[in-house]
């Protein structure tokens, strides 16, 4: 990484029977990219797929041409009017944006009944459609293996911004160059870009975050974990910013909506954008962010919790401004635990251990296999010293973590950076960045308050100070005067005084420095972009840092990679890459399981579930209507035979991770029965090490959506708009 600032009904009882408790060791691992299907053909067709495998290749045919990315969350059009559907928790931003203490839609939900009732997105909010997928690996690798290490980065990255720039000459279009397999290979991935998105319905916190934190990653489930969007366009087609007059997007394909669901066993499959996973990592990778970086994070992330509870009091606008972190924060904090968790449960260190060993076992067997050999001895060290740098760098990274502050450094660095042609700015600081990084600034207004950023930071730096002197910096101690025996109340009146005097908390003031000379910046009183300007050396020195350690991963990483490859090609695996926010598919079944000794995961949850967990107290407070159609069992068209009852939540033994959030779950037929939204706490480990015993997925059913919408919410209009199959 480098430097730049860079989550029992009785009535299923009935189920028990048939749960199938041998059934976890055919989970199926993999998250696949569109090209891969074909391999995996057979597996796919007698798992229950109904459609040729070579159709889900297509990425503009169906389904795959309905299936989008929101930008850190996966989304799916089931309209022809533009209508995307999504998590609860992925559009939660924007009905934050878009609420006060006095009309808080987090507590209320949100429903336009007519298009002109909708609300724009949070400043930022995109809809992606992918158009096409490039291999470019060739442009960008050819003759880098002969440059140094931060000459090989920086030829690598600008590349990557050459490729880039050539593909968004058509106008409407955002492209990125991704990287598979650890740099050993690129794929161009070209993106119509819907740049004016708006809000169409979301129920509220206590139908679409029903549990909270307490159930957070936890089965069973009964959380309503969905929400719409609308993309729209200009008149005449084309991606544009809000506007009135701007018309709703018509996709070339969406997806049916199923009311008749499906049951235990059935074929499953999601297609999304998975964030990140770390499959492939070494073990000296696993030791430290085991030993080390997640049980400090986790004391860290609580702290930090508690700092923002304290200062925004439940109820204030304070707090609504920081519902979203505090959502994050807690979300992050427990998938901490369960990833600390899973690692003891599955022994990771000694499985990666083992896997190392066997590896080293099948290049030492051929002579001609030697310069794996070379590369998986340069990654375990060059592991290990980015580990050490992490480490040293980190407590710097949270001193300096305050919004405001950020704000003045991107600032800062934005001016610099302007002062080079556009093709050799570092990404974020291009032309193609300006409107996210304008929109950024704006937000902010919506996401900050003095009072909770100054807690936040007065926090940090009190852990910085805590610190041996090894990990101190002298030019963040001289910029803030912490020297000698630091008087923590005498800081805590100084960093007053940047709150007291800065102007950045004014929007239109940090719009108007996106013009600003680098000179200017540098005459500028403002105490937060003082402090920017005397920083800007030192954080450019641990980029160059980073770069470096970067470009010698570039020479041995792809190496590694390919062992991996052609090993457990040598068994009959197909290596799927790890996860990076490209479009993938996952597939399996409904399936339960017996995540540990003495407890069984029954496939479904349904709306009786819901009244036995209702306290009437924040967070398991349904609304009164919800509560009085489940007791009136006012089912409609919505339940499920087997159980007798609406479903709510469903597992599955589908491979996913985050990112996944809101990922299109199909039947065999390539219909929407679900959304993904969740693992279990037992599962989240998989992010490194995949188990089919533990690993489960959590889907939020479209029976109970279309229930919500049909008996709570009142929200037939958008039932009518969307093409039902039952």
């Amino acid at each position: 990484m480098t430097m730049r600032k860079t989550a029992f009904s009785a009535a299923l009882l009935a189920c028990a029977a048939s749960l199938p408790f041998a059934a976890p060791a055919a989970a199926k691992e993999g998250m696949f990219t569109p090209d891969q299907l074909p391999a995996i053909a057979t597996d796919l067709k007698q798992t229950g797929l109904e459609l040729d495998p070579e159709t889900l290749t297509d990425l503009t045919a169906f389904p795959m041409g309905a299936i989008v990315s929101l930008g850190g969350c996966s989304a799916s059009f089931v309209s022809p009017e533009g209508l995307v559907v999504t998590n609860h928790h992925c559009a939660r931003g924007s009905v934050q944006y878009n609420s006060t203490a006095e009309n808080n839609y987090l507590e209320n939900g949100f429903l336009a009944k007519t298009k002109n009732r909708e609300l724009p997105a949070a400043p930022g909010s995109r809809i992606y459609v992918t158009t096409q997928v490039t291999d470019v690996t060739d442009r960008i690798r050819s003759g880098t293996e002969r440059l140094a290490p931060n000459a090989r980065y920086d030829t690598v990255e600008q590349r990557q911004k050459d490729i880039t720039a050539e593909c968004e000459r058509d106008a409407g279009f955002r492209c990125q160059v991704a990287s598979f397999y650890g740099g050993s290979q690129y794929k161009l991935i070209k993106r119509l870009e819907i740049r004016d998105v708006r809000l169409v319905y979301a129920p509220a916190d206590s139908i679409g975050k029903y549990g909270g934190d307490i159930d957070n990653w936890q089965w069973p489930r009964h959380t309503g974990d969905f929400s719409f969007y609308r993309a729209y366009v200009a008149p005449d087609g084309s991606a544009a910013d809000y506007a009135e007059n701007n018309v709703p997007y018509r996709p070339e394909h969406h997806l049916k909506v199923s009311a008749a669901g499906l049951d235990n066993g059935d074929f499953v499959m999601a297609a999304g954008y998975p964030g990140s996973t770390s499959r492939y990592a070494t073990l000296a990778e696993v030791e430290d962010t085991f030993g080390w970086r997640y049980p400090l994070q986790v004391g860290l992330y609580n702290d930090w919790i508690d700092t923002i509870e304290a200062a925004a009091p439940e109820g204030s606008d304070a707090r609504v401004k920081y519902e979203s972190r505090l959502a994050g924060l807690n979300n992050t904090e427990k998938n901490l635990r369960g990833q600390i968790d899973g690692a003891r449960r599955v022994g990771l260190v000694d499985r990666r251990r083992a896997r190392e060993t066997s590896l080293a076992d099948w290049i030492s067997a051929d002579r001609s296999r030697a310069s794996y050999a070379r590369a998986t001895r340069e990654l375990q060290a060059l592991s290990a010293e980015d580990a050490a740098a992490s480490r040293q760098n980190l407590w710097y990274g949270l001193a300096t973590s305050s919004q405001m502050l950020s704000a003045a450094e991107r600032l800062y660095r934005l001016s610099r950076e302007r002062q080079k042609p556009d093709a050799e700015r570092d990404p974020g600081f291009q032309e193609r960045d300006m409107t996210f990084f304008r929109q950024g600034l704006q937000a902010l207004d919506r996401r900050y308050d003095p009072a909770v950023d100054k807690a936040e930071w007065m926090l940090f730096l009190g852990k910085y100070l805590d610190q041996p002197a090894a990990a101190r910096v002298p030019a963040l101690d001289r910029a803030l005067g912490l020297t000698g025996n630091v008087d923590r109340a005498a800081l805590e009146s100084r960093i007053d005084g940047y709150y007291a005097a800065t102007d950045l908390d004014d929007s239109a003031t940090r719009l108007a420095l996106m013009e600003a000379s680098p000179a200017q910046l540098e005459a500028n009183g403002d105490p937060f972009m003082k402090l920017a300007v005397a920083l800007y050396d030192y954080e450019r020195q641990l980029e160059q840092q980073s770069e470096e350690r970067a470009g010698r991963m570039l020479a041995v990483r792809p190496a590694y990679m390919e062992a991996i490859t052609q090993w457990q090609r040598s068994q009959g695996v197909n290596t799927y890459p790890d996860a990076n926010s490209t479009l993938r598919v996952t597939y399996g079944t409904v399936l339960g399981g017996v995540p540990r000794d003495g407890m069984a995961y029954l496939p479904f949850t349904t709306v009786e579930g819901i009244l036995e967990k209702d306290t009437g107290e924040e967070p398991f407070n349904s609304p009164p209507k919800l509560l009085e159609e489940i007791r009136q069992k006012d089912y409609g068209r919505y339940a499920l035979d087997s159980i007798g009852t609406v479903p709510v939540n469903f597992l599955s033994d589908l491979d996913s991770t985050g990112g996944n959030s809101g990922s299109a779950t199909l039947n065999s037929r390539a219909e929407l029965v679900g959304l993904l939204f969740d693992g279990t706490f037992e599962s989240v480990n998989s992010d490194w090490d995949f188990d089919p015993k533990t690993t489960r997925t959590i889907h939020v059913d479209t029976r109970y959506m279309l229930w919500v919408m049909d008996k709570v919410d009142g929200a037939d209009v958008l039932i009518r708009e969307m093409d039902i199959v039952r």
